[in-house]
């Protein structure tokens, strides 16, 4: 079994590796393929990965590559992970869209859009080399923002799937409060990429949710910088990223305050670079776990021995798929981020509730932006994405889409080839 990372450079790569050489009972790979225009950063990465598939007695070969051509040769499944633009561009979306009054995000307002029309282009280009070479090989897509990007690949009916930690992360982390094996923990999670709720948290047929709520209400609170009153109302777990949306002024408060996420990043990958030089180590450092993608191996490892049938089949796992009904309040086409059934034959999401009222105002409207948003990373232009600005839930304001509008062109013209 043959598996290409495209972005393999990347500091976070050695986490992937990690559960990769843990879990071969699960997913038998024979060779990794790390691929990535980056060679020097990549060389370090790849030696390091090998490290430590060496110490965990791995029998596969990992290898590098910064050509895409010979890593898709007998591939079975690509993983894609990269960051058009690195993390200068990061930084980028995480300041700009301050001088506006809007959040600095990575994957959501103004900067997830930035990100998502650098992105999509680079990313279906990439799949139809994938489908020339090894038609049959899955894709799986953790590049943010992923809705959109996974969108963009179905809809040119690539076999693709998205995927994202927020729901494992969540699932490993009730499973330590409840006493309970992760998997005896079946997430009731709902929505969109970056915009989803935990309705319930089931074990063995039980709902634990609201013992959850009950006993570790402020503790959730806390991790989710949220007021505890807020879970009181809702009745549910948010996702972090629902912060962004609940207590906007407040994060763009902290923002303009303490400077961006990526600027700590940023030194977090100089760090860990420095850290995976040393020829003695052969297993990911702590502070792997501060530069994101907590559990990303374990969700990327099970999804992919479903779908390549090396694993118990069919197994539920969340993931982005597209929403057929799923969500009777959104079109067909629009994706969602539901438990599904995945096996060799691919995704198929399980049957869900409708959203509550409160929910689904919210989840519309940003499902409606995400189609704006693709159509202006395929067809590109001013006024396409001044609407997709317009329309998001977060903006909404013609002065404040115009602003944002003519500093995102500004600060990613390289990237955009119709600017």
């Amino acid at each position: 079994m043959k598996i290409a990372v495209v972005g393999g450079g990347s500091t976070y790569t050695p986490e992937l590796v990690d559960g990769l050489g843990r879990l071969y009972d699960v997913l038998p790979v024979d060779e990794l393929v790390l691929v990535d225009p980056a060679a020097e950063r990549l060389e370090l990465v790849g030696d390091f990965g090998r490290r430590i598939l060496a110490r965990l007695g791995h029998p596969g070969r990992l290898t590098t590559s910064t050509d895409l051509a010979p890593a898709l040769e007998g591939v079975d499944a690509v993983l894609l992970q990269l960051r058009v633009g690195g993390q200068a561009a990061r930084r980028q979306d995480e300041t700009w869209p301050l001088e506006c009054g809007c959040v600095g995000q990575e994957t959501t307002g103004a900067g997830g859009l930035a990100k998502a029309l650098r992105t999509v282009p680079v990313v279906l280009d990439i799949a139809e080399r994938v489908r020339a070479t090894a038609p049959d090989a899955w894709i799986v897509d953790f590049t943010n923002p992923v809705g959109i990007v996974t969108r963009a690949l179905l809809q040119e009916g690539h076999r693709a799937v998205g995927l994202c930690n927020v729901a494992i992360g969540l699932q490993r982390r009730f499973a330590a409060w409840l006493g309970v094996e992760p998997e005896a923990v079946h997430l009731d999670h709902v929505g969109l990429n970056h915009l989803t709720w935990e309705r319930a948290a089931t074990v063995d047929g039980v709902d634990r949710l609201p013992e959850l709520l009950d006993g570790r209400r402020d503790e959730i609170a806390e991790s989710l910088e949220l007021p505890a009153e807020l879970l009181d109302t809702l009745g549910v777990v948010p996702s972090y990223y629902l912060r962004y949306f609940y207590a906007h002024d407040e994060v763009v408060a902290e923002q303009r305050a303490s400077g961006s996420r990526a600027a700590r990043v940023a030194e977090i990958e100089q760090e860990l670079l420095t850290m995976y030089a040393d020829p003695a180590l052969d297993e990911k450092p702590a502070l792997l776990g501060e530069r994101g993608g907590a559990y990303y191996s374990e969700a990327a490892v099970q999804l992919a021995a479903s779908l390549l049938g090396s694993g118990p089949t069919p197994t539920t796992q969340v993931v982005n798929l597209r929403n057929d009904g799923t969500l009777p309040d959104l079109p067909d086409d629009a994706v969602v981020e539901v438990p599904a059934e995945v096996d060799g034959a691919g995704v198929r999401p399980v049957a869900v509730a409708p959203l509550a009222p409160l929910y689904a105002g919210l989840v519309a409207a940003v499902t409606a932006y995400e189609h704006l948003a693709l159509d202006a990373a395929l067809r590109g232009g001013y006024d396409r994405v001044f609407q997709a600005l317009l329309a998001h839930p977060l903006v909404g304001q013609v002065d404040l889409a115009h602003g944002l509008t003519d500093r995102l062109i500004a600060h990613n013209r390289d990237h955009l080839g119709w600017a």
